[in-house]
């Protein structure tokens, strides 16, 4: 299977250039993957770049997970780690995925300085 880079999921999202997203859309429609570091890179740049909203990064993440033809690496952790993201936006994504990674690889508690993040079970704060 097809993996993915950070620029085609962001041109697949983004929309912003009709030709690399058909070339895009093209490429996975026969199936391709999406590593956690390449969604989550994609996440950071829509966020920064893009300046999506939070909402529109929620609504971005379930069109991905919903997708017919992509496969998320680990898509219940993903899943996992939006529905702390759709709780508490201000978190951001990747510290919503890097917690839901560490649980799935037993590997708990996560240490942080992050107040925020720490309050949600299975983090610590340091």
């Amino acid at each position: 299977m097809l993996a993915v880079d950070t620029n085609v999921l962001v041109r697949m999202l983004a929309r912003d250039d009709a030709r690399q997203a058909a070339a895009a859309d093209q490429a996975v429609a026969k199936g391709a993957w999406v590593s956690h570091l390449v969604l989550a890179e994609a996440v950071r740049v829509l966020d920064a770049v893009y300046a999506r909203t939070a909402r529109q990064l929620i609504a971005a993440l379930d069109l991905l997970l919903l997708h017919e033809t992509l496969v998320l690496q680990d898509a219940d952790v993903v899943a996992r780690a939006l529905a702390h993201f759709r709780a508490r936006p201000a978190l951001g994504f990747s510290d919503c995925l890097v917690l839901e990674i560490a649980r799935k690889c037993g590997h708990l508690p996560l240490a942080t300085f992050d107040k925020a993040l720490g309050r949600l079970v299975g983090a610590q704060t340091i």
